[in-house]
C-alpha cells in the first residue's frame, strides 16, 4: 500500500474512532500515524487500541506508527460556590492557596509553583485565554491581580502563565506512570507536553531508555525562546498551536509555525503541525475553506506531517476528516509551486559522508529518469537526511529492524519497509528493487537509486550510491560485490 502524497497525517483515536474496522478505515484512507492521547481514557482503554493498531499493522503488512501523547502538568484554578462566578474588567481578584469555594472576589489556584514565579505585571490567562488578569502584588501563597478582559469563571479551569519559565517539572507523577505504561506496549513516539527547557527532555529520554524517540511540543513562549536547545535534544517536534495562540498573540503563531518547520528540516527531525486543522469536521462532513488553506499552507512550508485530533478522536465525520486531509495533500503536492517552494527553501547540510551520498542521491534522481531513493539504515539517521532533501521521487527506508521501519514512517516521503539483515551491497540492491516494485513505485524497466553503508550492520556508516536496473538479471549480470 502506497500513498501518492509525501506529507503523513497523524490521526488521533478515542471514542469515535475504537474498533477494528474505524481504524483500518481511518488507515486505508490515509491514516499513516495514530495517535494516543493520555488526557483521555485509562490504561485498559489505551492497551486495546495499541493492540488493534499492531492487529491491522500484521494484517496489511505495512508498518504503523504509534504516538503517545503525554498529558504534562495541567494547571486549573479551584471550585467556586454555585460552580461559577463573574469577573468584570477593571475589579480585583485574588487567587491563593485558601481551600473555601471561591466567588467573584478570590479562588483557590493550588499550584505553590505558580506564586514562587510570579512577578508584579505578569499575566495570567483562565479558561483558553477568555480571561486575563495582571498581577499587582504577589507573595508565596497568593496573587492581587486586577482583570484586564472579564467574564464567567468557573470550576477548574485552565490557568497559563505565559510571561515567565514555570519551576514546573515538565512530568507529573501521572506522566511517569503513563510513560512507563507506554514504553511497554511498544509505542514508537512519545509525546512531552508542555516542554520549557531542554532538561525536561532529558528527563523524558532518561525514563525512556531508548525504547521510544522524544517528540516535544511547542506550546509556550519559553520553549519559542529555547527552539534551538529543545530541538537539538529531542527526536521530533510538534507545533502545538493551541496552547501556542493562548499564551502568545494569535497573529504571532503563523511565523514562528514557518521557523521552526525550517529548523526542523535543517535538523532532520520530523515536524507535525497539530491543533484545529479541521475543527469544524468535528460535527460537519465539509470543512472551511480557511481550514483547507490551513492544512494547505501547512504542506507549503514543507511540515513532515499534519494532524488530526478531535476530528478523529470523537467527531462525527472521522473518515471524511482523513479523507478529506489526504485529499488536499495530493492536491498541493501536484501543485508545480509546491515544488517550487520546497526547492527554494533547500539548504545545503553537506558535514558529513552520509550527507554529501543524500545529496547526491536528490540530484541523480531529479536529473535522471529514476523511480525512487531506496535507503538501508538500521538507525534511519540517513533515511532522515534524505527526507530534509525532500526529493521529487519516493524514499524507500529499508531497516532490518521493525521499531526503525515505524519510527520512519512520521517522516516526510518516507515509505517503510522491515526488510531481513543483508551482508553484500549486491543483496541490497536486489532487496531495494523488489521492494520498489512491491510497492508500486518501479518496473523492470525503470532504475532507482540505492544507499547503504559499508561495512553492513553498522549505523551511521553510510558511504556508498549505486543507480541500479530494476531487473534483478542485470544486477547480476553486473561486476563487482
Amino acid at each position: 500500500m502506497r500513498r501518492h502524497r509525501n506529507v503523513k497525517i497523524v490521526a488521533t483515536l478515542g471514542p469515535a474512532s475504537d474498533d477494528y474496522d474505524t481504524i483500518r478505515s481511518l488507515f486505508e484512507a490515509g491514516a499513516d500515524v495514530f495517535r494516543l492521547n493520555m488526557s483521555h481514557g485509562g490504561h485498559d482503554d489505551i492497551r486495546a487500541r495499541h493492540n488493534t493498531i499492531r492487529d491491522i499493522e500484521r494484517d496489511t503488512g505495512r508498518p504503523i506508527c504509534i504516538l503517545a501523547d503525554l498529558q504534562g502538568p495541567k494547571l486549573r484554578c479551584g471550585v467556586f460556590e454555585g460552580d461559577s462566578a463573574e469577573i468584570e474588567e477593571g475589579q480585583k481578584f485574588r487567587f491563593d492557596l485558601d481551600e473555601t469555594p471561591g466567588d467573584a472576589t478570590r479562588v483557590r489556584l493550588p499550584h505553590k509553583e505558580i506564586f514562587a514565579a510570579l512577578e508584579p505585571g505578569s499575566t495570567l490567562l483562565v479558561n483558553d485565554g477568555k480571561l486575563r488578569l495582571r498581577v499587582e502584588a504577589c507573595g508565596d501563597d497568593y496573587a492581587d491581580c486586577v482583570v484586564v478582559t472579564g467574564g464567567t469563571i468557573s470550576n477548574r479551569k485552565g490557568v497559563n502563565v505565559p510571561d515567565v519559565v514555570l519551576p514546573l517539572a515538565a512530568l507529573s507523577e501521572k506522566d511517569r506512570k503513563d510513560l512507563e505504561f507506554v514504553c511497554e506496549l511498544g509505542v514508537d513516539w512519545l509525546a512531552l507536553s508542555f516542554v520549557q527547557r531542554p532538561e525536561d527532555v532529558d528527563e523524558a529520554r532518561a525514563l525512556a531508555r531508548g525504547r521510544a524517540s522524544i517528540l516535544s511540543k511547542i506550546e509556550k513562549p519559553a520553549a519559542v525562546e529555547a527552539f534551538e536547545s529543545i530541538l537539538a535534544v529531542s527526536d521530533g517536534i510538534m507545533v502545538a498551536r493551541g496552547d501556542l495562540g493562548v499564551e502568545l498573540p494569535v497573529q504571532a503563531v503563523p511565523p514562528i509555525q514557518k521557523r521552526l518547520i525550517r529548523k526542523c528540516r535543517a535538523a532532520a527531525k520530523p515536524v507535525i503541525v497539530a491543533t484545529q486543522m479541521l475543527e469544524s469536521m468535528i460535527e460537519s462532513p465539509m470543512p472551511t475553506r480557511a481550514e483547507v488553506s490551513d492544512v494547505a499552507q501547512a504542506i507549503y512550508e514543507g511540515t513532515d506531517a499534519v494532524m488530526l485530533s478531535a476530528e478523529s478522536a470523537a467527531g462525527q465525520y472521522p473518515l471524511q476528516a482523513v479523507q478529506t486531509m489526504n485529499a488536499v495533500a495530493e492536491e498541493v503536492e501536484s501543485d508545480p509551486t509546491f515544488r517550487e517552494i520546497i526547492e527554494a527553501s533547500r539548504s545545503s547540510h553537506l558535514t558529513t559522508t552520509a550527507d554529501g551520498i543524500v545529496a547526491a542521491a536528490r540530484e541523480i534522481a531529479e536529473t535522471t529518469d529514476v523511480k525512487a531513493i531506496c535507503v538501508f539504515s538500521h538507525s534511519g539517521s540517513t533515511a532522515l537526511k534524505v527526507s530534509r532533501e525532500r526529493p521529487r521521487v519516493p524514499i524507500i527506508g529499508l531497516t532490518p529492524i521493525r521499531e526503525t521501519a515505524r519510527r520512519l514512517v512520521l517522516s516526510w516521503g518516507v515509505h517503510s519497509v522491515e526488510t531481513q539483515e543483508v551482508e553484500r551491497f549486491k543483496f541490497a540492491v536486489v532487496s531495494a528493487v523488489r521492494a520498489a516494485k512491491a510497492s508500486g513505485f518501479a518496473e523492470d524497466g525503470d532504475q532507482v537509486v540505492v544507499t547503504a553503508g559499508i561495512p553492513f550492520n553498522v549505523p551511521g556508516s553510510t558511504n556508498i550510491l549505486r543507480v541500479a536496473p530494476c531487473d534483478e538479471r542485470l544486477i547480476f549480470g553486473g561486476e563487482g560485490d
